[in-house]
């Protein structure tokens, strides 16, 4: 009952909004140009291929890192 009552009082909160929709909109279009673009373009996908191939990638890297110290 009282998860209705709550769930109530947001869906007719978003209803009644006029300048939070576009407030919203906003938010969401940043967010995807935030994960989807800029992650294609600046975070390539080093771990290309199989388990094996990634599980010996990550092992180089951290061996690697630790003789560096």
């Amino acid at each position: 009952m009282i998860l209705r009552r709550i769930a109530r009082f947001y869906i007719e909160g978003f209803r009644g909004m006029t300048l939070g929709r576009t407030l919203w909109c906003i938010i969401l279009v940043k967010l995807f140009i935030m994960f989807a673009v800029l992650k294609a373009f600046f975070f390539p996908s080093y771990l290309k291929g199989g388990e094996e191939e990634k599980s010996e990638a990550v092992s180089a890297e951290l061996t690697g890192r630790v003789t560096k110290e």
